[in-house]
């Protein structure tokens, strides 16, 4: 089974593209999309991301394992987001993650020009990511478990994700239960690379974590100024990377010598400069790394260092 939990509306037994209440779902392997038929109650869906997360106890008998939420990004259908969900879930399995891996599903067009749409949309629904997640998750899991919650944010997904921790801090309610994410993967973000540096706007996303790592690539087109969709819009992050200013506790792996030297390796994605982190065996096995918390950033033998900078070995 696949988990999601789903922030779409429901029309005509299908989900929409525009925000409705959150839905908690096991999508059997062999489904293309998930639907709302496929949705259990919270609590055991929760228990059974949480049995799925389990890699071994400690000798309390305490459960010690890993939960990834992947977030995705503008202009994603259901078909893609399972797809998705499924590359990484299947390719992290292959390196030997034992943990679980469940998708937030926010409102998302299938249509490119639909940009400032699914924007609005992100901004909107972006709290139910700590509100009927997170904070769930982290409450669920404080009962004597040391299972950890890690986030990977694609493109549009690392502003669902900002605007969610920024939001949740403005809640008494949210605030007061101290709740924290361990690893925040962010690739091909869709957020100005100058407010991802000490800014108030990502205070609260730092803040809720123990690390951050940013993947940029140059060779992204989708984030670039010119691409007609985003006229206007200043430099983003997961094109440039993040700027001097970014806390310590963050890190920038520059991915553009890796994805140009294996271009051939990603020509049947559609816009591979701005999605081939799914397919590749590489970055993978950094997220797989940094997951797992035991190396040093800049020790992670993915990695390789030139000038005091960090890049995906080729």
């Amino acid at each position: 089974m696949d988990y999601v939990f789903c922030a779409r509306n429901t029309s005509g037994g299908q989900f929409g593209d525009n925000a409705g209440p959150t839905k908690y779902l096991e999508v059997p392997e062999t489904a293309a999309i998930h639907t709302p038929a496929m949705a259990i109650a919270k609590s055991t869906w929760f228990a059974k991301v949480a049995a799925s997360a389990e890699v071994r106890r400690t000798e309390a008998g305490a459960p010690i394992g890993d939960v990834l939420i992947y977030i995705h990004g503008f202009n994603t259908n259901l078909r893609t987001v399972l797809h998705r969900h499924r590359l990484l879930r299947k390719g992290l399995e292959a390196l030997d993650y034992k943990g679980a891996v469940v998708s937030f599903d926010w409102p998302s067009a299938d249509v490119a020009v639909n940009y400032l749409e699914d924007r609005t949309d992100a901004k909107l629904t972006a709290i139910r990511l700590v509100t009927d997640g997170i904070g769930p998750f982290t409450a669920f899991l404080r009962q004597d478990c040391e299972i950890s919650v890690h986030v990977l944010a694609h493109s549009m997904g690392a502003f669902v994700l900002r605007e969610a921790l920024d939001d949740a801090d403005d809640r008494k309610a949210l605030v007061t239960t101290g709740w924290s994410l361990s690893q925040v993967m962010i690739c091909s973000g869709d957020v100005s690379a100058d407010s991802m540096g000490s800014t108030a706007v990502s205070a609260s996303l730092y803040r809720h974590c123990i690390r951050l790592t940013n993947y940029s690539n140059p060779y992204d087109a989708v984030l670039s100024i010119s691409n007609a969709k985003r006229v206007g819009v200043s430099p983003r992050v997961g094109r440039i990377g993040l700027p001097a200013s970014a806390p310590s506790k963050s890190v920038n792996v520059n991915v553009g010598i890796y994805y140009d030297e294996h271009r051939e390796d990603f020509a049947g994605i559609t816009n591979a400069d701005h999605s081939f982190y799914f397919s590749s065996p590489q970055v993978l096995k950094d997220i797989h790394l940094t997951i797992q918390g035991e190396i040093d950033r800049a020790s992670i033998p993915t990695r390789l260092e030139r000038d005091g900078k960090l890049y995906l070995r080729p």
